[in-house]
């Protein structure tokens, strides 16, 4: 397959934007697709992901086998493991017997596949999408003044930080934990630190912090709504929930029924790596054999105001199981309240092509179209409402991306699994 010149009469038969884990992934499936002329459109210089949460140590919370491709094509060359054997690494993690790798590990393994590419395009930031009822296609405008046309489109631009509205508008330094390695020296030269929310990254930046908490002095308080510390939900029968099946059965459940699951569900997809929460325990053990460590852990406390003044963050907090108020001030402040999709404003002019529920979301089809004809605009992720556990799913993504290519094609290149469950969801 090959990007040609970008021309107002040239067609492409799809058009990405966004590069994130799931367009990347889709951009190597296709690349080997003759009958598929494709170019995948992303803002930013090169390919990043997650890079203000590479702490020491820090791994993904699924196996190495849920890379860009292997689900889909464990032959393809974009593999994890082919990219270990061209570092020259695959002996090494053969040896070290861990299938997660770590994840500055594969964010580099993101960057290799990427080089190898010829149809990504860095630095090209969309500002417009429109339709040409004419010729039937989409047409992408960016910022440079360019344009590409393009049969289809596939919106892989993610999920952005959520700020609660007890901060917007707030002032100060403040910043959500996806700036937090930028940010880690200067909020350690604080006298108190606050991290607010639930999770996996909430949880390794208190062990980050707590671990230095000797040598910089600070006090130290984590505080989350959630009832208690949930550990990430990781056997084997929950598993089968990231199945063609289950996405079945959920796709076909009432409207009000998936809403009040994916709210239900978050624990199997955002909760905090069991062996991460026994190491907390640890370090805070260790920690108080030379007496009290300044740390508190509160759950069951919704942030609900703050204010900033003189350098110092007033937060007022609820109990919700005592149904009291209490407030926490705190020099530093880090967010880690997690990620939400957004609507890109570029899709403005195709509104009325988009496909909602009864809550003015994107209703998402079971093949992951969001437009009026069911084919011809696609979105990765941004479905936990309408295919639960598995739309942030990384293991998920080839799987969608198999599905897509079959929509594009109207044949299955990459075949795609209908059973692999062993129990069942419906009656």
């Amino acid at each position: 397959m090959t990007a040609l010149a970008d021309t107002r009469e040239h067609t492409y038969d799809l058009v990405g934007i966004g590069l994130g884990p799931f367009n990347l992934g889709l951009a190597c499936l296709t690349e080997p697709i003759e009958e598929l002329d494709a170019v995948f459109l992303e803002s930013k210089p090169d390919f990043a992901w997650h890079a203000g949460m590479f702490l020491d140590g820090a791994h993904l919370q699924t196996p190495f086998m849920s890379d860009l491709v292997t689900l889909a094509d464990p032959t393809s060359p974009y593999t994890f493991l082919n990219y270990l054997k061209e570092k020259g690494r695959l002996y090494s993690f053969y040896i070290r017997e861990n299938f997660y790798p770590l994840r500055v590990e594969y964010d580099d393994y993101c960057r290799w596949a990427a080089s190898k590419l010829s149809t990504l395009r860095f630095g090209t930031t969309v500002t417009e999408v429109t339709y040409d009822e004419t010729d039937e296609v989409y047409v992408v405008r960016t910022e440079r003044g360019e344009t590409y046309r393009a049969r289809h489109l596939v919106l892989g631009t993610g999920t952005s930080p959520h700020h609660p509205e007890a901060v917007r508008g707030l002032d100060g330094d403040f910043f959500h934990n996806s700036r937090y390695m930028q940010n880690k020296a200067a909020l350690q030269r604080k006298r108190s630190i606050t991290i607010v929310g639930s999770g996996q990254s909430a949880a390794e930046i208190y062990y980050d912090l707590l671990s230095e908490i000797d040598v910089h002095g600070y006090r130290l308080n984590w505080v989350t709504r959630s009832p208690r510390f949930f550990p990430l939900e990781y056997t084997k029968l929950t598993l089968e929930m990231t199945s063609p099946e289950y996405v079945d059965y959920f796709r076909a459940l009432p409207e009000d029924t998936r809403y009040r699951l994916a709210q239900q569900q978050k624990g199997l997809f955002k909760g905090i790596d069991g062996a991460l929460i026994n190491d907390i325990f640890d370090l805070l053990y260790q920690k108080n054999l030379g007496g009290p460590v300044p740390t508190r852990l509160l759950t069951n406390s919704s942030l609900n105001a703050a204010r900033h003044d003189n350098g110092t963050y007033t937060l007022t907090f609820r109990q919700e199981e005592q149904g009291k108020d209490f407030e926490i001030e705190t020099e530093g402040l880090v967010l880690a309240t997690g990620y939400a999709f957004a609507e890109p404003e570029f899709l403005e002019p195709v509104r009325d092509r988009l496909v909602r529920d009864s809550r003015g979301n994107l209703d998402i089809s079971r093949n992951y179209a969001v437009d009026v004809t069911g084919r011809g605009i696609f979105l990765q992720n941004g479905g936990v409402h309408t295919h639960s556990v598995t739309s942030p799913d990384l293991g998920m993504g080839p799987y969608r991306n198999s599905c897509i290519i079959r929509e594009l094609l109207g044949t299955e290149y990459y075949p795609v699994e209908k059973t692999i469950a062993f129990q069942e969801f419906a009656v």
